[in-house]
């Protein structure tokens, strides 16, 4: 029998497949056993109430989506009055997704969810930092550093530093992640696009700009994901593109220890469950006995070999 659990730290998931933040609610209890999923990952919140950014908030572009949702929050308050409660009957760890403008609004909120049934927080660091001039944390290698140590100080519970693909170099940023004492990477959110209405002359979305998620992003996010996996000694979670059980393996040989599916959620709610049912016959047929076997697997160094080609 295949096994399928894999490791992030102290965290044990039955699997390698969870839903990333903002693709995934209540109401998909519904629709999924989620009891089957690696973890439960809910949408992130803010410390305060949030409405959201200008409609539209999405649009379609060949092989993506474009969105500027502007992080909706009820706050805290409603998040452990009834977020949490729904969630305590399912085995999954549950994965609190934070967000906020300064270093120290992290670090508060991160106390404020370190409560029993949480068993991870997830910063979503690729948002506005409002001491540095708007800049999401995770563009600035500094800023990346300080607010993963005023997290870290703030709770007991693992860490995960979901960090932006809107850089230069993305494993400088996870190097100071991990200085900063992130327990795992997620990597990583929604590269910044726009689109243009040609009959009116207007921007496709109300906020002008907005995030590309989806399969056309699969390849650079896959980069990165293995550029950061050789960088740091932490786990990494690839989040981008994923739709398939090809795109998972594709994942983990890349240095991926689990990945995180998002907006294949809303083509396709049942996706996560699909590929979690589809592993194990795929490893079977790669003669693996377990997942976490996959990880960091892909033989690179041969490709870079003119004989591979001839003998691989």
């Amino acid at each position: 029998m295949v096994d399928l659990t894999v490791r992030i730290g102290s965290l044990t998931l039955t699997n390698p497949v969870m839903p990333a933040s903002g693709t995934f609610a209540e109401t998909m209890a519904s629709v999924i056993d989620l009891d089957r999923l690696g973890a439960l990952v809910t949408k992130t919140i803010t410390p305060d109430i949030r409405y959201g950014n200008a409609q539209p908030r999405v649009t379609e572009v060949p092989g993506a989506m474009l969105s500027s949702i502007g992080i909706p929050s009820k706050g805290p308050d409603h998040y452990l009055a009834e977020v949490l409660p729904f969630y305590a009957g399912y085995r999954p760890p549950l994965v609190a997704s934070i967000s906020a403008s300064t270093a120290d609004g992290f670090a508060a909120l991160a106390a404020r969810l370190s409560v029993p049934g949480v068993a991870c927080i997830e910063a979503n660091i690729s948002c506005p930092n409002l001491e540095a001039d708007g800049r999401a944390f995770a563009m600035v290698a500094a800023d990346t550093e300080t607010v993963m140590r005023r997290i870290k100080t703030a709770t007991t519970l693992p860490v995960w530093a979901k960090l932006t693909p809107n850089v230069g170099d993305i494993t400088v940023i996870a190097r100071a992640a991990e200085a900063g004492g992130a327990d795992a990477l997620v990597v990583a959110n929604a590269l910044l696009a726009m689109a243009i209405d040609i009959e009116t002359f207007r921007p496709r979305l109300g906020n002008v700009m907005g995030g590309l998620t989806g399969a056309a992003v699969k390849p650079v996010i896959l980069r990165m994901v293995y550029q950061c996996a050789r960088a740091v000694a932490l786990p990494v979670i690839g989040c981008g593109g994923i739709a398939t059980v090809e795109d998972v393996v594709e994942y983990m040989l890349a240095g991926a220890t689990a990945v995180q599916v998002g907006t294949a959620n809303f083509i396709h709610p049942t996706t996560t469950i699909d590929i979690i049912e589809a592993l194990p016959g795929l490893l079977e047929r790669h003669g693996l006995v377990a997942a976490a076997r996959l990880t960091g697997a892909v033989r690179a160094d041969e490709a870079a070999d003119p004989l591979w080609a001839a003998v691989g």
